[in-house]
C-alpha cells in the first residue's frame, strides 16, 4: 500500500484493476469487506469505503445476502474513464509542450514510437 494515498482510494483502485485486466470479469463477486480487511491488514470499515466508492460510480452492485458483484458494463466505463484521466493528464500537457517546441503532431508521434521501442 501506498502510505501518501489514502487506503480506501487504493483499494477502488485495485478492484477497478481487476476488473479492466479481466480478472474479475463482470457479473463476477468482488472479494468480501472482510477478506480484503484481512487480506490487507485494514479496519473493515475502511475497507468498505473503497468498495461502496465503486458501488456508488456503478461498477460494483450489492446484492442483498449474497455479496457484491461487478456490474454489466463495469469494463468498458472504467476503461473509458481512465482513458479521459489519461488524456487530461498526460496527453494534453504533452501536446501543450511540443507546442511551445515546435513539434507538430506528426513528428510527436514519431517521437512516441521512439520512445516506445526504446523501453
Amino acid at each position: 500500500m501506498d502510505e501518501s494515498r489514502p487506503i480506501f482510494i487504493q483499494i477502488a483502485e485495485q478492484i477497478e484493476n481487476d476488473i479492466i485486466d479481466g480478472s474479475l470479469p463482470e457479473g463476477s463477486q468482488i472479494p468480501s469487506t472482510n477478506e480484503f480487511a484481512a487480506f490487507l491488514r485494514v479496519n473493515p470499515a475502511t475497507a468498505l469505503k473503497g468498495v461502496n466508492r465503486l458501488v456508488d460510480d456503478g461498477i460494483v452492485e450489492k446484492r442483498r445476502g449474497i455479496g457484491m458483484f461487478v456490474t454489466v458494463g463495469a469494463r468498458d466505463r472504467l476503461v473509458e474513464r481512465r482513458r479521459a484521466e489519461f488524456a487530461a493528464q498526460y496527453i494534453r500537457p504533452l501536446i501543450v509542450e511540443a507546442e511551445k517546441l515546435g513539434i507538430d503532431i506528426d513528428q510527436l508521434a514519431v517521437l512516441v514510437r521512439e520512445e516506445r521501442i526504446q523501453s
